[in-house]
């Protein structure tokens, strides 16, 4: 176990001093994500170790810079895990999962990143330590402020260490298979949404809906019998290419082509674009490789009530996430101003002003 706060802190106060920007990075497997990152490099990677962990509370309290697979693999030898599936992409940390905030297979069933962090402690643009939240499920003492570094990209400050809620595993699972067209798989899976099914993940592409279920035993053989449907080989390794992107709607084009990442209503109609896409969360969230401008598919998205962003490749001069309204700019501009004033922390990485 390492505890480098201090010397984050040094470093924090040196660039300050200096008015020199800092790209805060972990593993790295999210440089991709957001705007390109820019700003002296400053390594979390030492920062590492796992602090806290009581099993039998559901809490573990680790180090940013802790690898993603060696807290997972602690949570495992307990029978536990984190319920959110974080994507690696590679070899992940725990800052950087909480700091892109991105969930896998389970988040519809389960809840996304933001919902199992318990407290951080964060070092903001002035060098001082903060602590928020804690190491109890339920804190509602003033506003939350843990939850709002999830997905930040590090630019409010920098993730020192993390609380988090963890889950059991499920004691079994089945993974099964149907062949239904776009509509009719969306239909499905907003069916079974509404119904008492231990459903922890979807994932529709070129017309195979592919469906798990996790629980009880007796629970998920009743869902498997009234289902129907084939049964997967190699279940677990179908649901960590999706997780990952190494699913072949996401490695078909190595050209370097735009692939987006669509939020949308899970009940919503296919919509009006060229190219399939792969369906995860009963609908909610779609991936679609598509190369035109980028107001085209955000237009298609808004008009839906979604969003569209930029996951991955194409270009990126007109921003990658979806544009804040004038209201939410202004509360995200007075949040960079209270937690970095200076804008020391990855500068443009999430909006180009910040």
């Amino acid at each position: 176990m390492n505890d480098l706060t201090e010397h984050l802190r040094e470093r924090v106060l040196a660039a300050a001093t200096d008015r020199k920007p800092l790209r805060i990075r972990g593993g790295g497997t999210k440089d991709f994500y957001g705007n390109a990152p820019s700003g002296e490099l400053l390594d979390t990677t030492g920062h590492a170790g796992i602090v806290a962990y009581e099993p039998t509370e559901l809490v573990v309290t680790v180090r940013a810079g802790t690898p993603l697979a060696e807290l997972e693999a602690a949570l495992g030898e307990q029978g536990q895990m984190l319920a959110f599936e974080p994507p690696h992409f590679g070899e992940a940390t725990v800052g950087g999962c909480v700091a892109s905030g991105l969930s896998g297979p389970r988040r519809a069933s389960a809840g996304a990143v933001r919902d199992f962090v318990l407290g951080v402690k964060v070092l903001d643009g002035k060098g001082e330590v903060l602590n928020f939240g804690g190491q109890v499920m339920k804190n509602v003492a003033g506003y939350d402020v843990s939850r709002l570094m999830t997905g930040a990209l590090g630019t409010l400050g920098l993730l020192l260490q993390v609380s988090l809620k963890v889950l059991p595993k499920p004691a079994a699972e089945a993974t099964l298979r149907l062949e239904l067209p776009q509509d009719k798989a969306i239909e499905m899976m907003n069916r079974w949404g509404g119904r008492p099914l231990p459903v922890s993940a979807t994932c529709w592409h070129d017309d195979l809906l592919t469906l798990r279920l996790s629980g009880a035993r007796a629970a998920v053989a009743a869902a498997r019998a009234k289902l129907g449907g084939e049964d997967v080989a190699a279940a677990a390794a179908f649901w960590d290419s999706v997780r990952e992107q190494r699913h072949a709607h996401f490695t078909g084009d190595v050209g370097g082509s735009a692939l987006w990442r669509l939020s949308l209503p899970s009940r919503c109609a296919p919509l009006d674009l060229p190219g399939a896409p792969l369906i995860e969360w009963g609908g909610a969230l779609r991936w679609l490789t598509f190369d035109g401008e980028a107001s085209i598919v955000r237009a298609a998205a808004a008009k839906v009530g979604g969003h569209a962003t930029l996951f991955r490749g194409g270009d990126r001069s007109g921003g990658v996430f979806q544009p804040l309204s004038e209201s939410l700019m202004q509360i995200q501009r007075k949040l960079k101003r209270t937690f970095d004033p200076q804008g020391l922390f990855n500068p443009g990485r999430l909006y180009a002003e910040f």
